[in-house]
């Protein structure tokens, strides 16, 4: 059954499961109507694949991006030297800081996850264009080639065929998988997402298309110019606060979602898959860290049952929604979500 709220906001699910068996692990499916949602959202690809296998053999061997290597490297030594330039640093510099962060962080959460990746909401122009400038400022590859990626994660959860597999250590999930060709198979099952909706957006393949510019105009060009044009700051701690330490955090904020929220915490949804509930990793990642929920329910607009709590991205789209450049926001009832914590949660939620 389905429940509507507001006009803005539509919860739906069922109570009803079944059992299913993803290798040697017994999974229980909560059946939320998943042809439904997927004619409302356009895609499926974001629910996990129970029938997909790892090809056996040995591993494809470890192929180094060293291009990659050398620029991460750089970046965090010069993060490092950023953080010694803070006492130095005028209040506007690092409110400045602080504001092309929050904004850089919503091109992510909002925009190329929330609304690109899962289709969760639907936003007006003006709101997209306001996330992809924000995402381009963010420089975590374009929306396109971000939002691919993240449905062979969900579809291929802590497989081969996930780019991040969180089963090759926190290191790999954390930055090495950017370090490293990807797996074959992570290539193969992308290429076969159905991507039309994304390919259909015409905000997304004009940023797709100008991608490079806008990176270097958005995400360190601006950050450093405002600061030293407008109060006169030092042009060095212009460029290393609002620019490098503000876009290593940025990057470590996200790759957090990937490697501790995929390791560390409860799992009061789902005890049979990996992600976990980590509320420090949904501080860093305003509100992206409340991962075993995500997993159990991705196509939930709040990636939480807990409304604003530690999740400043489910308070922004709500304001968007208020101000009419947001609507159709997806939640799962709370029916579904006692039942599903009740049938496969690790009873954490007892104790809250």
């Amino acid at each position: 059954k389905e429940f509507s709220s507001t006009s803005s906001t539509t919860a739906v699910g069922t109570v009803t499961s079944r059992v299913t068996r993803n290798g040697n692990a017994v999974m229980e499916k909560d059946l939320l109507n998943h042809e439904d949602l997927a004619a409302e959202r356009g895609m499926v690809d974001d629910i996990f694949d129970e029938t997909y296998r790892e090809k056996e053999g040995p591993k494809p061997p470890l192929r180094y991006v060293w291009r990659n290597i050398i620029l991460m490297s750089l970046l965090h030594l010069g993060a490092l030297f950023a953080l010694t330039l803070i006492p130095s640093a005028k209040i506007q510099t690092l409110a400045w800081a602080v504001l092309c962060f929050l904004v850089s962080a919503l091109g992510i959460t909002a925009g190329s996850h929330r609304l690109w990746s899962h289709r969760s909401y639907k936003a007006t122009l003006p709101l997209r264009i306001f996330l992809t400038i924000a995402n381009s400022m963010a420089f975590q590859n374009d929306i396109y080639e971000w939002v691919r990626d993240h449905r062979v994660h969900h579809k291929f959860s802590e497989t081969d065929a996930d780019p991040h597999n969180a089963m090759r250590g926190f290191f790999f999930s954390h930055i090495g998988w950017l370090l490293v060709r990807k797996h074959p198979d992570v290539i193969e099952k992308g290429q076969k997402l159905d991507l039309s909706d994304i390919k259909a957006d015409k905000v997304v393949m004009f940023q797709r298309r100008y991608y490079k510019p806008s990176v270097v105009l958005l995400c360190f060009t601006l950050p450093a110019v405002v600061p030293w044009y407008f109060w006169d700051e030092s042009i060095v701690i212009s460029f290393f606060l609002p620019v490098i330490l503000r876009y290593a955090i940025g990057l470590n904020a996200t790759w957090l979602v990937n490697s501790a929220a995929h390791m560390f915490g409860n799992r009061p949804y789902d005890q049979n898959i990996n992600p976990r509930e980590n509320p420090l990793v949904s501080l860093g990642a305003i509100g992206e860290g409340f991962h075993n929920y995500h997993h159990t329910f991705p196509y939930d607009y709040s990636t939480s049952e807990f409304g604003w709590r530690f999740n400043l991205t489910t308070a922004f789209i709500d304001l968007m929604c208020l101000l009419g450049l947001a609507s159709d926001r997806k939640k799962v009832s709370k029916e579904v979500i006692l039942a599903r914590k009740l049938r496969t949660g690790d009873g954490s939620h007892k104790s809250g």
